[in-house]
């Protein structure tokens, strides 16, 4: 396999416009109040012709309100950007219409209004880039899930919800449709075609599966699907597949059987990332795993056959999504993770069973989130952050020669920001582990140890990236407080090549604690740290390995946040949403290998806790169910006589979703830390 240079120093940004304005004095003293004044940009689409880049920006509203999403756009060649949509109407799936007329997006009218669709449901809306009053394009009761344009302009495909219930038990089904049943009623999907120049609404696709995404050919001949038999997420993992529907007859092509997936290296990936070549003979696609790397795929159409191959990845590039191709040649577009960048790739001459070489488009100290070209593939805009600005849209010429679109969070501008830095140690078995390092904005080489937080990130099949972070899960923060924050990137994270990631599988609980602890030493050996003066937290993986480290290394930290953890892997095969996670690192089912998920879970080793420790939960958590945290309390508090804390979060899912709650949490940890590393 090729390798890929990976470019590493700043960056030549030429700014334009407002985006050029001068640079406060950084005299702001982070508070956790400003994580909810940062803005995020997402859904970034080029217009045709290349002149406009549209966007989306998601804001924090008051309390238990969450985000708002409202729809942007700013030329590329520099100027003002202008807000299109106000509050929280949306933006979802921005798309231009082929002749740069329209932008149509998905959104809500919150008018509050009896029926479709100012009654707060989510439709398809368009509006005219120069800005006014947004059309309503479907009214469909219930509201939509996603819609696509064919390449024409002329017709809107847009999937539906439709219920469906079995027949075995229907009677009862029905008579006590109010309960939960583990299976029975089923929400299927339907693709309804509207004709955009007669406004004629009918069904395209039957709702016989579960639609997760959709993409129409560049003749607008066929649809190519993404699908599950049932709409329960176990189902997206090992039993999805992708269809290819002919519009005119009806016809149904199953891409990716059974056979297929018994070769790879896991039967239990997620299929995602739907992209037609300009010349409608290949589609790509994308399956990731837990545990595993990331793939792409590549069906092209030989003689009413589809046949599959791996699209080949440069040592040590992570898949990190967004497949498209670029103008109207056989380029294939992605972003690529590797040493905690993330940058735009394209993949030259893709066709025929062959691959060109794979080009770094952008370069730098970045971390991109999202890209798009113009019809041409003349015009590359992207949205990344860096260590010392948030996310921005920028243009780009070559990957020397950029330009700064927006400047969406100027109060960062004067913030005092951790000194960030890319970081390596000696971890298990003699392999090199990296992390981010983060220290505070006046820390001066030499000036003592100071108190540690080591952040743990969650996946495990993720990692922490270089980029300027702030959040409720340390980032940014902690530094900010006078605490060195360490986030090791251990073994199983991204962006470091296969065999680092998937090193893992059959020893979680073992080898990247070992990472982890090992970098807690390097931190401690390079006169940064007070060994006596170290706390831990993670969320998700991030809070299972919180748990992992407390039990594994009972006198390395004084103090511990575990976010969502796992505590037992039986229990989290048993209840989870995406058990597949569990199966893959555990290899095997409970029954198939009980020593591998005893081994793996912190529970069995409870009793060497001395680590006071709080932690929190989303009540209504699928990912990693509330019963873990509960037990790992109780635990703690009733038998062990350990100092905690259980904060739960009524209503919340994986993730804290409101602004208060997240408020909530980080007033807790900041508290928690202070009291037992800073003795406050």
């Amino acid at each position: 396999m090729s390798k890929l240079t990976i470019t590493i120093g700043a960056l030549l940004l030429a700014f334009a416009g407002a985006a050029g304005a001068a640079t406060p004095a950084r005299t702001h003293d982070i508070q956790p109040e400003d994580c909810f004044t940062l803005t995020a940009v997402e859904n970034l689409a080029v217009s045709p012709d290349g002149a406009t880049v549209a966007y989306t920006e998601n804001r924090w509203a008051d309390g238990k309100k969450g985000r708002t999403s409202d729809l942007w756009v700013v030329t590329a060649a520099g100027g003002p950007a202008r807000r299109l949509t106000f509050d929280g109407f949306g933006g979802g799936g921005c798309t231009w219409s082929p002749d740069g007329r329209w932008l149509y997006f998905a959104g809500r009218d919150k008018a509050g209004r009896d029926a479709p669709p100012r009654d707060g449901t989510t439709q398809v809306w368009r509006l005219a880039p120069e800005g006014g009053t947004p059309t309503p394009v479907t009214r469909f009761a219930d509201g939509i899930d996603a819609f696509a344009l064919a390449p024409d302009g002329k017709t809107l495909y847009y999937t539906v919800d439709r219920e469906k219930t079995d027949e075995e038990f229907g009677d009862l089904l029905g008579k006590y449709d109010d309960l939960h049943y583990g299976h029975g009623v089923t929400d299927l999907t339907e693709v309804r075609r509207l004709d955009l120049e007669t406004w004629r609404d009918e069904v395209a696709v039957a709702a016989t599966r579960v639609i997760h995404d959709l993409a129409v050919s560049p003749d607008g001949s066929r649809l190519a699907l993404i699908t599950t038999a049932d709409n329960e997420q176990i189902f997206s993992e090992g039993w999805s597949r992708v269809e290819i529907v002919d519009l005119t007859d009806g016809k149904v092509t199953e891409v990716t059987n059974q056979a297929w997936r018994d070769g790879h290296k896991s039967p239990y990936g997620w299929l995602e990332d739907l992209a037609w070549a300009p010349d409608g003979k290949a589609l790509a696609f994308a399956i990731s795993y837990d545990g595993y790397a990331s793939d792409i795929w590549l069906s092209e159409e030989t003689g009413g056959a589809w046949a599959l191959r791996k699209i080949a990845r440069p040592d040590p590039v992570n898949y990190d999504g967004g497949l498209e191709w670029r103008g109207a040649g056989r380029t294939l577009c992605y972003r690529g993770e590797a040493m905690a960048r993330v940058q735009v790739l394209a993949v030259e001459n893709v066709a025929g069973g062959t691959q060109g070489r794979t080009v770094e488009l952008t370069k730098g100290d970045l971390v991109v989130a999202a890209f798009d070209f113009d019809r041409k593939g003349a015009t590359l805009a992207s949205v990344w952050e860096t260590t010392t600005d948030a996310n921005d849209v920028y243009v780009v010429a070559t990957p020397e020669k950029v330009r700064r679109l927006t400047h969406t969070n100027p109060q960062v501008d004067a913030w005092k920001l951790p000194q960030i830095s890319h970081v390596s140690w000696t971890g298990e078995g003699g392999r090199t582990v990296w992390g981010i390092l983060e220290l505070p904005s006046d820390y001066v080489k030499g000036s003592g140890p100071l108190p540690a937080i080591v952040e743990l990130h969650g996946g495990p099949t993720a990692s922490t990236r270089i980029g300027f972070r702030l959040w409720m899960y340390g980032r940014g923060l902690m530094p900010a407080r006078g605490y060195a924050l360490l986030s090791p990137n251990y073994r199983g994270s991204t962006g470091y090549g296969d065999a680092f990631l998937e090193e893992l599988v059959g020893r979680e609980n073992d080898i990247e604690v070992k990472d982890i602890s090992a970098g807690v030493h390097w931190l401690v050996d390079q006169g940064l740290v007070d060994a006596k003066k170290i706390g831990v937290m993670g969320w998700s993986n991030g809070g299972f390995l919180t748990d992992c480290m407390i039990t594994a290394e009972p006198d390395m930290f004084a103090a511990a946040s575990s976010g969502a953890g796992v505590l037992d892997q039986v229990i989290q095969w048993g209840t989870e949403d995406t058990p597949g996670h569990v199966i893959n690192f555990m290899r095997g089912l409970p029954w198939q290998n009980p020593d591998a998920y005893r081994a793996g879970s912190p529970l069995y080793r409870l009793d060497r806790v001395k680590t006071p420790t709080i932690i929190h939960v989303g009540g209504n958590d699928p990912r990693v169910p509330v019963a873990h945290s509960r037990a790992l309390y109780r635990a703690l508090k009733h038998y062990l006589n350990v100092p905690v804390q259980l904060v739960e979060y009524p209503g919340e899912p994986h993730g804290l979703t409101t602004q208060r709650n997240r408020m909530a949490k980080m007033q807790w940890d900041l508290a928690w830390f202070d009291k037992y590393l800073l003795g406050k």
